[in-house]
């Protein structure tokens, strides 16, 4: 007997994306159902070779689901993931909630999966932000062999991960230079096409912006809070990938070739790393992968066990849907839940 899995915010970059990877992973699950607003009900999206109507998350009774993957914004999740937990559908939520409640597990998967018993306390799950998720995939392998000091991350984050108005933006933006056409700024500060912006999220009064310190938060939360992290967030006009530029320092030594010695043999990472040209991975070649992506690993001779690295991984996916559904995943295999209609 499979499970019934709801995905909120199903006509969204990320829900659509959730829908493709269930399907892809042929995850045990007898029904999918499809949500999202009610100016949304009734629209076709697609899960496999079916289709899904949209069905209005406002009024549906969770009661015989078992898992809610919730991409609809941190407002809407505020509002209904408690309500929806109190049923007994146990919600991975997408958004930034959650995930610095003590009561809910912060996860990826490959990185910290037993704190995922804590789920039980309010039946909620975070998922990271995206720009986190793939670092500290690439990140643990290398703490657990030589213990990480200091991590000083530059992010080259992609317009999907401001959601479809973001991609849109783009595109238009980038037919209007070469018909000469205006250019607006609705989704960004300022131009996004052909330029790049150091600037994503609100910014906070020590003048770091809300993405900078998501990094920093929810890599001491999964991975270990003595880390010191810094980071700079930038939006560049590249449509699915976010890149991120590396720099940590390490308590014990670890050479380059050591590095990438662990990093090939660690889950969900893969190395890419010749010294010529074209070979490391670039954000248009990690589109619509699931692995993050490592290359240019070398050792930084101004401090002392320091490495450089450039990390890469499709947003969409391992930044969100794809890390989703391998939580539900983790709730099925350590058999943390059971269908509803198995267990009745």
């Amino acid at each position: 007997m499979g499970f019934k899995i709801a995905v909120a915010g199903a006509t969204g970059n990320v829900g659509r994306e959730m829908l493709n990877i269930l399907s892809e992973r042929g995850f045990p699950a007898d029904e999918v159902v499809a949500l999202a607003s009610a100016r949304s009900q009734g629209t076709e999206v697609s899960f496999g070779d079916k289709t899904l109507k949209v069905r209005n998350l406002e009024n549906y009774d969770f009661s015989d689901t078992d898992i809610c993957l919730m991409s609809a914004g941190g407002a809407v999740s505020l509002k209904y993931s408690p309500k929806i937990g109190a049923q007994g559908c146990v919600v991975i939520d997408n958004s930034s909630a959650w995930r610095y409640d003590s009561e809910v597990p912060l996860i990826v998967p490959e990185v910290n999966p037993d704190a995922i018993t804590l789920f039980s306390k309010k039946n909620i799950i975070a998922n990271p932000n995206c720009s986190t998720a793939q670092l500290v995939v690439a990140l643990k392998p290398l703490h657990d062999h030589a213990v990480i000091k200091r991590v000083v991350v530059s992010t080259y984050q992609s317009v999907s991960g401001a959601g479809k108005d973001g991609m849109d933006e783009l595109f238009n933006q980038t037919r209007a230079v070469f018909v000469a056409d205006p250019i607006e700024s609705k989704k960004f500060t300022k131009r996004i096409a052909f330029n790049v912006i150091p600037h994503i999220d609100s910014f906070m009064e020590d003048g770091y912006t809300k993405e900078e310190w998501k990094v920093l938060a929810e890599t001491k939360k999964m991975l270990d809070p003595k880390i010191k992290v810094t980071c700079t967030a930038v939006r560049v006009p590249v449509f699915i990938g976010h890149s991120e530029s590396v720099n940590i320092e390490f308590e014990k030594e670890i050479t380059a070739d050591e590095a990438r010695d662990i990093l090939r043999e660690a889950p969900g990472c893969l190395v890419v790393d010749k010294h010529e040209n074209g070979g490391y991975v670039t954000p248009y070649e990690c589109a619509g992968e699931d692995a993050t992506y490592i290359s240019r690993i070398r050792e930084d001779a101004t401090v002392e066990n320091g490495l450089n690295m450039w990390v890469v991984s499709d947003n969409l996916r391992k930044g969100a849907a794809l890390n989703a559904i391998q939580i539900a995943e983790l709730l099925v295999n350590r058999n943390l839940i059971r269908a509803k209609k198995q267990a009745a």
